[in-house]
């Protein structure tokens, strides 16, 4: 049987972080391990992380990217699963993500999208129409498959230990899950599942300099890496392997 650890990057997030540990002790499918990675916490977000049992890990270097990194590097499980603080797994949440590992032994990556909570309705909107709506439409079409969503995304430790060599873990202002999308090798096997949804704080979209520094930090994670490579090339590569693989 495949074994899974859960990671979560945490940053004075107290209250959000008691909910998803209190969300994942209720899956159906529990987690072999879960590990909070403490980017800098000045609150007692540690504290409930001890209580329920998780893996307690420093990442001194502020960034979401380094902390992830940090949580992944720690792990030692097949699969490494990715949630916020303020995610909200459904119970049935990791046995779906398991059930696509266990029936795709080539299955690098699984992937879901987000449904927000809280907020206002034009913000929760905006999160789930116009900003996760392109990232998923524009991106995928610049990769060539699915790219990652940090709030809901599962990875096997083979494509981490592929990319973790090749990302910018210290740049504080690129996102993570679209860095680590970048430097999957080809011909690694990415699957979006519609029905993994994951219901997520709208707070990002609070305010426009909120959902701003969202967006520009998506256009500058794709211009660093438009600087290293060739993308357009890349994604030939990346279709002629699922081509050839017949995905």
């Amino acid at each position: 049987m495949l074994t899974v650890t859960v990671v979560i990057p945490v940053l004075n997030d107290a209250r959000m972080l008691e909910h998803a540990l209190v969300a994942l002790a209720a899956q159906s499918r529990r987690p072999d391990a879960i590990v909070v990675v403490d980017n800098g916490c000045t609150d007692d977000s540690m504290q409930i992380a001890r209580r329920a049992g998780a893996v307690i890990v420093r990442e001194p270097i502020r960034g979401i990217l380094a902390a992830t990194a940090r949580g992944f590097d720690a792990a030692d499980s097949d699969i490494l699963a990715r949630i916020d603080a303020d995610s909200r797994p459904g119970p049935e949440w990791l046995r779906q993500v398991m059930d696509h590992f266990d029936a795709s032994p080539e299955l690098s990556a699984v992937t879901g999208s987000g449904e927000f909570y809280g907020g206002s309705r034009t913000a929760r909107v905006l999160g789930r129409h116009l900003y996760l709506g392109a990232y998923f439409l524009w991106v995928g079409l610049l990769l060539g498959r699915p790219p990652l969503y940090g709030s809901n995304f599962a990875i096997r430790s083979a494509a981490w230990k592929h990319a973790r060599d090749r990302i910018r873990r210290f740049d504080r202002r690129v996102h993570d899950d679209l860095e680590i999308s970048f430097h999957l090798p080809a011909e690694a096997l990415v699957r979006f599942d519609p029905d993994l949804a994951m219901p997520v704080s709208a707070r990002p979209f609070a305010t426009a300099a909120q959902t701003w520094r969202r967006v520009w930090w998506g256009f500058r994670t794709i211009w660093v890496n438009a600087r290293a490579q060739n993308l357009l090339a890349r994604r030939r590569r990346v279709v002629a392997a699922r081509r050839k693989a017949g995905r």
